[in-house]
């Protein structure tokens, strides 16, 4: 992940040809696109199991809320987490540049409500 950050903080500079920035974007782009298919298999192979889970077992004597229905979605999930860390890095929630966004929309926001 490191790496690819780097990489990626050194395809915004100017010492990159066009070509070499263009590949680095590719391979980004490559990256989250892979990402996205991990997510949608994630989906679809869960759904067929739980679902699964629930029609065959519905007339028996079977809890559908136990763990060993959920179990597989559970770890899959945490396998998932980790890729998306791994493509979009730490700043998921916040990107780059979010304190700065933030801190200059509150000021914004606050110049507007004093003269109201």
């Amino acid at each position: 992940m490191r790496r690819s950050r780097r990489m990626f903080e050194q395809y915004q500079s100017d010492n990159f040809s066009p070509d070499e920035r263009y590949n680095l974007a590719y391979k980004r782009v490559k990256r989250i696109k892979g990402f996205y298919v991990h997510l949608l298999v994630y989906i679809l192979v869960n759904a067929f199991i739980i679902s699964g889970n629930y029609y065959t077992n519905s007339h028996e004597d079977y809890s559908f809320w136990s763990f060993e229905v959920f179990s597989t979605a559970l770890f899959w999930g945490i396998g998932l987490a980790a890729h998306g860390l791994s493509v979009f890095g730490r700043n998921l929630f916040f990107g780059q540049n979010w304190e700065e966004k933030k801190i200059h929309e509150l000021m914004e926001n606050e110049k507007n409500e004093k003269w109201e």
